[in-house]
């Protein structure tokens, strides 16, 4: 992620015009164009309902369809929980929100990608107490209220090709990236045509691993732009035969698929907050009380962005991801990282200046993972915590005394430990309203229950068809 761009940082400006689709008859015989209207679920699965255009354009920015409340108990697995706190009673809608839809006409398919974000709301129109993408725009609406400053956020999303039937390529390099040619340049075109704004393809580590990032946003936006930079990502690689997988292991021995979350803030006259020249690391203390509160409730943390039984295989040390719960700088296995401030270009360094956060992968929806960072980081700046203590280094070099007296603790090893962490912490169990919380842990503890039931490699495939 550069996060150079002074206009990324900037005030946030008004949401762009739908891109219009390329000069093609929109309108085929025997074909009418669907706009989507999709959510993305507990299990970061981004699920819908269609419908004609036309109708969606009649509606004048009000567009809604019909949704059920059981849908939100799915697992990845499309089974629901017996015992969930619906059943088969109760209706919901989709609330379209005309400033996120995501439009685009990748090559070699038959009509146009087009869908919108929507929350889900009662049928009197009020916000629906499970639904994640209103929780996001809630936090972020109580931490401007109580700080006076907004979050600016960037999500960088790794994935793999499956199915291409390549020879293997050095990782980093440009026969990599060569190989995947025209992959590369569509993706981008037509994540730039939707409106993602995408800084960057990066061929990764792992075999056929890439990663790709988009310009930072606000946190509604930017979280938007995750979950359509996935769906888009596997739309151009479906029309080549090919799997998109941004599953946290797609083998055992596999490298893992992260999801890192920068984020900034901005106060009301778009000035950084983020940054001090003097402060420990140059974090400020609006920053490191955020940073604080994140560290301070990690453990029941990351039962929402490492929501799977998978992503705990890569949370592991020496994975370049994250496995202990340090504060560091420039440092890639720390769970919470600071990141490097470029000393050439145009852009000062207040404005370049961010954090990241390591611990997390698509089995987590986007709104959730930066929703449950939000109301930590806002717990944080409300007990005035201090920036945490750096720490460098590798502590499993370090004896158990060692790490107690640095503070270090391994992060929960598995979903199981992640769910009793979050079930120990009453602090984030107050964020969710109980029918929330109850069907979050109910959806997690029957994912389990299918995993107990698969050896490591045959789960680990299963989540690279799901992811």
């Amino acid at each position: 992620m550069t996060w150079l761009r002074a206009s990324s940082i900037g005030p946030c400006p008004r949401p762009a015009p739908v891109p219009k689709a390329p000069r093609r008859t929109l309108r085929q015989a025997g074909r009418t164009t669907l706009v989507n209207l999709v959510t993305t679920d507990y299990s970061g699965i981004t699920r819908g309902r269609s419908m004609p255009q036309r109708d969606y354009e009649r509606a004048r920015g009000r567009a809604h369809c019909g949704w059920v409340p059981a849908n939100m108990s799915l697992t990845p697995f499309d089974v629901i929980p017996e015992g969930n706190p619906w059943g088969s009673k109760g209706d919901l809608r989709l609330l379209a929100d005309p400033h996120a839809r995501y439009r685009c006409w990748p090559r070699g398919a038959e009509t146009p990608l087009d869908f919108v974000m929507s929350d889900i709301v009662e049928p009197e129109g009020e916000s629906w107490t499970c639904c994640p993408r209103s929780m996001l725009k809630q936090a972020l609406a109580d931490l401007d209220a109580e700080t006076g400053c907004r979050v600016i956020a960037a999500f960088e999303q790794e994935f793999q090709l499956l199915h291409t039937g390549w020879p293997g390529e050095p990782s980093f390099s440009l026969s990599g990236l060569r190989r995947a040619d025209p992959f590369g340049p569509e993706l981008l075109a037509v994540l730039d045509q939707a409106g993602c704004e995408p800084e960057m393809l990066i061929r990764e580590f792992g075999e056929y691993q890439f990663e790709v990032t988009h310009r930072p946003a606000s946190g509604l936006q930017a979280a938007d732009r995750a979950v359509a930079v996935r769906a888009i990502t596997r739309e151009v690689a479906r029309l080549r035969s090919w799997h998109a997988s941004f599953a946290p292991k797609t083998a055992a021995a596999s490298i893992g698929n992260g999801t890192h979350i920068h984020f900034s803030f901005l106060d009301h006259r778009g000035n950084p907050r983020a940054f001090d020249a003097k402060a420990q690391a140059q974090v400020s203390g609006l920053a490191g009380a955020f940073a604080a509160g994140i560290m301070r409730h990690l453990p029941a943390i990351v039962a929402f962005t490492a929501g799977s039984p998978v992503s705990y295989l890569r949370l592991q040390p020496h994975r370049w991801s994250a496995s202990y719960n340090w504060f560091g700088e420039r440092d890639r296995e720390a769970t919470l990282r600071v990141c490097p401030i470029v000393a050439f270009g145009e852009v000062e360094a207040k404005r370049q200046f961010n954090l990241e956060f390591r611990a997390a992968d698509a089995t987590a929806c986007p709104h959730l993972a930066l929703a449950v960072l939000v109301r930590a980081g806002l717990a944080g700046i409300r007990a005035r915590l201090a920036t945490p203590p750096l720490f460098s280094g590798d502590p499993t070099a370090l004896s158990e005394s060692e790490r107690r007296k640095l503070g270090l603790r391994r992060l929960p090893t598995s979903l199981g430990e992640a769910l009793e962490a979050l079930a120990a912490d009453k602090t984030v169990c107050g964020w969710f309203s109980p029918m929330a919380l109850d069907t979050y842990l109910g959806i997690k503890r029957m994912e389990l229950d299918v995993a107990g039931q698969l050896e490591c490699d045959a789960l680990c495939r299963r989540y690279a068809e799901i992811y």
